[in-house]
């Protein structure tokens, strides 16, 4: 018994959950909830069984079942349509006796039609010819499709929009690059921010383009129950049919389950887009870390419990931890989910029902993103500073200016110089001064500094 003045951990579900996507970040989770939860799994499954008895019922092949009028269509599909979590709980009640959760779906809607004269001929025609997988796949694919559409890509092209638009912000804005963590030749914030957005545009591309497919062939793949019901009936075609309707791709040939390998090659494009994901937030942390960003202060907020200068890259670590998180799960999805024993084996079933986790780590993910960006405020003073004690980098720009003009050893002598040693202004331009160069060239050289030498990189950000 709970004491007086105290509250029960169901009083707060979000404190006492397991998984941090239903507790921490329940609020940015959210619009995954509705599509991977088991609800959203069920209501699909109902979707999926109502579809397919009114297709039964469309087909002239099948005379035992006659076409539904306007009014018993209309009621078949509102089981659909009006399901709510009051509705998942009754097939959960019903699961507990069948001990089968697509079996459960059967009688719930078979409960549903009732004693309705007009449609008591098709209780038995509720999951007619099929196994528990042509429900499953088809409801698992739709679920897929959803997330992609409302949820997926939207958070992908907002995070896109807003890499772009600092892309052009920002594009003629010079930087140090730094390549193997060393100073090189200079590039602008937006150009570097533009490399994000393009690497995110291929894989956005292709993530779109994926065709998510499905089947409902029955037991083995086989329409061995079908044809021995109803020969007279093409059941490819109605199945092809049937498959495309729902806006999926018909998939022709499986064993029971639809093999998987549209929701592997789903889960390795979300994954290839998270790993361009992590490169940025791992680069940004590194720019905050130089002082070329600064962030955003916020009133009350702490940085260290016990160190009250800090304000910490915390949304970019947040956004990289969650992206592994969830890359591990969709690796794992990708490698294990295309693999079954013979004709069908269930280790596919329980890890199925974690595939709103890996995605919600990634929304989450994605907002973390976004609210790390918006708190960006960039220190041009500081990016100055690193270019104008960086002359060594201009290293590239004269030797390949000597290589033009044929002078010897241009690459050597630039080694000599630079490598290793503290090159200034003044050094690099009495270096400049003594080369036997065209006047013309040899005054552009002297003009350039570490700032101006950025080539094309603004026209490349503008252009993103």
């Amino acid at each position: 018994m709970a004491r007086a003045g105290r509250t029960d951990a169901m009083d707060h579900p979000a404190l006492v959950a397991l998984s941090p996507l239903d507790g921490r970040y329940a609020a940015k989770a959210a619009p995954l909830r509705p599509i991977f939860s088991e609800h959203g799994l069920m209501h699909r499954r109902v979707r999926v069984e109502i579809a397919w008895l009114l297709a039964l019922a469309d087909h002239p092949g099948i005379t035992d079942l006659p076409a539904f009028g306007k009014d018993q269509r209309a009621a078949l599909l509102a089981i659909g349509d009006s399901f709510r979590v009051d509705d998942s709980a009754r097939i959960k009640t019903i699961e507990h006796g069948t001990n089968h959760d697509v079996k459960a779906v059967e009688y719930f809607i078979k409960e549903r039609i009732g004693d309705d004269a007009a449609l008591s001929r098709a209780r038995e025609f509720v999951h007619f010819a099929c196994t528990s997988e042509d429900i499953n796949n088809l409801a698992y694919a739709l679920m897929l499709r959803d997330a992609r559409a409302d949820v997926l890509l939207p958070a992908l092209d907002a995070l896109g929009a807003r890499l772009r638009g600092l892309a052009r912000a920002h594009a003629d804005l010079p930087m140090l690059s730094r390549t193997h963590g060393q100073t090189a030749s200079p590039t602008t914030l937006g150009k570097e921010f533009a490399n994000v957005v393009a690497r995110l545009d291929r894989q956005r591309a292709q993530f779109a383009a994926i065709r998510i497919p499905g089947k409902i062939n029955g037991a083995v793949g086989n329409y061995n129950a079908h044809v021995i019901a109803c020969p007279e009936v093409d059941w490819q075609e109605l199945a092809r049919g049937f498959v495309e309707d729902l806006g999926l791709e018909w998939n022709p040939c499986t064993t029971q389950i639809e093999p998987h390998d549209g929701i592997a090659e789903y889960c390795d494009v979300v994954r290839r887009a998270n790993t361009v994901l992590i490169d940025l937030a791992r680069d940004i942390w590194g720019y905050i870390a130089l002082g070329y960003f600064r962030q955003t202060l916020r009133a009350g907020e702490v940085g260290s419990s016990t160190m009250p200068h800090k304000v910490n890259p915390i949304d970019f670590e947040n956004a990289e931890g969650n992206l592994g998180l969830a890359n591990a799960l969709l690796g794992h999805f990708a490698d294990k989910l295309p693999i079954s024993r013979w004709q069908r084996d269930l280790t596919d079933s329980t890890v199925l029902r974690a595939m709103g986790t890996a995605f919600g780590h990634t929304l989450v993910a994605l907002e973390s993103l976004q609210k790390g960006l918006d708190k960006l405020q960039v220190a041009p003073e500081r990016l100055a500073a690193d270019l104008d004690a960086s002359w060594e980098v201009l290293a590239e720009a004269v030797q390949t200016v000597m290589r033009r003009h044929g002078l010897p050893e241009p690459y050597e002598q630039l080694k000599a110089l630079t490598r290793g040693q503290g090159i200034t202004r003044e050094t690099m331009q009495a270096f400049i001064a003594g080369l036997a160069l065209p006047e013309a060239a040899r005054q552009r050289l002297l003009a350039l500094t570490p700032a101006g030498y950025t080539g094309l990189a603004a026209e490349l950000a503008r252009g993103i």
